[in-house]
């Protein structure tokens, strides 16, 4: 699934392109994909002729403002990824019209919700899994939803204390659990929670409580390293994440354990394990990482 760092990547791709761009039209194949509202063609209405007004993000979330105070929320989940270029139908499949990673890249041909913009580029959702979500939504509603997650590990005033405070709330749990807990810290997913205990050298199954201040200070540091590096990198498409130009991002050449299993540590020279935690998988090094 996109974290943090790809979805940031995807907002500010967006906002140098789409801005004060307006929807003309909308096409989908898969009208579950709309969650709210339900009926497609009132979402069609809705969204037809309205300007973009501002792009962000809120957790793994793309947040379009739009001119008629509703904004257009979208959730890539777990293989999606927006994509702005042009595309033609040929055979009943969508066809990129240039040559170039849009067109050649078998990621980015899995396209399942098209919007028209009014400077005749299209805005794209390709998802293999078609688990995405969107939504058109009032400022109350969009509100309520956004209501359980917590901090933003990357904003200013995310100081260590605050860090720390946010801990002391979930100190039950271990601590890849604790950072992937979307209503304790946002954005970070499996990757970047493996990224960041690698560089702090603690082990994942560590329990939050046994941390010692020294030891969440690492945490709290390598966060706010390699989640910015990534940013800059344009994310990590070891899997189906791609940029809105249909690019790679480049963190892959900054991954130190994520996926690296049998590998031997670039830190210590240990083989890398991978071990199963609740439903998730869990990459660490005996030898740096010990518990």
């Amino acid at each position: 699934m996109p974290e943090l760092p790809e979805v940031e990547t995807i907002v500010r791709d967006l906002q140098k392109k789409v801005l004060g761009r307006a929807f003309i039209d909308v096409w989908t194949d898969f009208k579950k994909i709309i969650k709210s509202p339900k009926d497609f063609e009132e979402f069609k209405k809705e969204i037809k002729g309205k300007t973009i007004k501002k792009v962000k993000r809120r957790a793994k979330n793309i947040l379009f403002e739009l001119s008629n105070n509703k904004t257009l929320l979208i959730h890539q989940k777990l293989t999606g990824h927006l994509l702005l270029g042009k595309w033609q139908q040929k055979e009943g499949k969508w066809e990129a019209t240039i040559p170039g990673p849009l067109k050649e890249d078998p990621m980015n041909k899995f396209l399942h919700l098209i919007f028209w913009l009014d400077n005749n580029q299209m805005l794209a959702l390709s998802d293999l899994r078609k688990f995405a979500k969107v939504e058109l939504l009032n400022k109350d509603t969009l509100e309520k939803e956004l209501s359980s997650f917590g901090p933003e590990p990357l904003d200013k005033d995310f100081t260590f204390e605050k860090f720390k405070e946010v801990l002391d709330k979930k100190r039950k749990g271990k601590i890849k659990q604790v950072l992937m807990d979307q209503e304790v810290i946002t954005g970070i997913g499996n990757i970047y929670s493996d990224e960041i205990l690698w560089k702090a050298k603690i082990h994942p199954f560590k329990e939050t409580k046994q941390l010692s201040d020294e030891e969440i200070k690492r945490i709290y540091n390598a966060m706010r390293e390699i989640l910015p590096k990534a940013i800059e990198l344009g994310g990590e498409s070891i899997s189906n994440f791609r940029r809105i130009s249909g690019e790679r991002g480049y963190f892959d050449k900054e991954r130190k354990i994520y996926r690296r299993e049998g590998e031997k540590c670039s830190r210590c020279g240990t083989i890398i394990k991978r071990v199963k935690l609740a439903s998730r998988s869990a990459h660490f090094c005996p030898g740096c990482q010990e518990l």
